[in-house]
């Protein structure tokens, strides 16, 4: 089973990072993170590098994508290569999946219309305009996409995938390895439960 993560300039790394060390472990799978060219590709902040080990054009199918987010995703032009060969390679896909703002590529590739998916809560207009419908959840299902919310959500759509592609077993014991237990130090992860403070000082940021 071959998956791809595409990775392009200004990715967010865990959007990357957090399905790739789930979807390791599936047995009999292989992760292949691919870029327009193969090399070192920046993150949102400039400061760490993924290494791509394939260029876009030398994959011509996979069974499962992973399109992670990030502050890259959210201005891609419309000639760039990677919405070409998102257009390509997804009706050969078994699933196309996407994190936080990857489903904004997703959209802007023509891929969500008429569809019902999930993005990062600050770009839920955005996601709307490439005719999408968008709901609230941190992991939905529409057909053979999946999409994901906010840079965390990855792991519990990586999981979910996995149920899928095995079995719920499989993707427990995976759960399990990676000790995702999640117990967040405070309740403040989704727009609905952040105070006005914490808003205010997520502006300030």
């Amino acid at each position: 089973m071959r998956i791809v993560i595409p990775l392009f300039e200004r990715f967010t790394a865990l959007d990357a990072v957090g399905p790739y060390d789930v979807l390791n472990h599936l047995p009999g799978a292989k992760v292949v993170l691919a870029a327009a060219e193969a090399g070192p590709v920046r993150d949102g902040a400039g400061r760490l590098a993924l290494t791509a080990d394939a260029a876009l054009a030398d994959i011509t199918a996979c069974d499962v994508l992973v399109v992670p987010g990030g502050p890259g995703a959210r201005d891609y032009p419309a000639d760039g290569p990677l919405l070409d060969w998102l257009r390509r390679i997804h009706p050969g896909t078994r699933w196309t999946t996407s994190v936080c703002t990857g489903s904004l590529l997703l959209g802007a590739a023509g891929l969500l219309t008429g569809r019902t998916a999930t993005t990062h809560w600050a770009r839920t207009g955005q996601l709307a305009s490439y005719g999408a419908t968008y709901t609230p959840k941190r992991v939905v299902v529409d057909g053979k996409l999946i999409t994901a919310a906010g840079v965390s959500a990855g792991l519990d759509m990586a999981l979910t995938l996995v149920a899928r592609l095995a079995d719920r077993l499989t993707a427990e014991a995976i759960q399990l390895l990676i000790e995702y237990d999640p117990q967040p130090p405070f309740d403040a992860g989704s727009l609905a439960k952040a105070s006005p403070a914490a808003r205010e000082r997520l502006r300030t940021l």
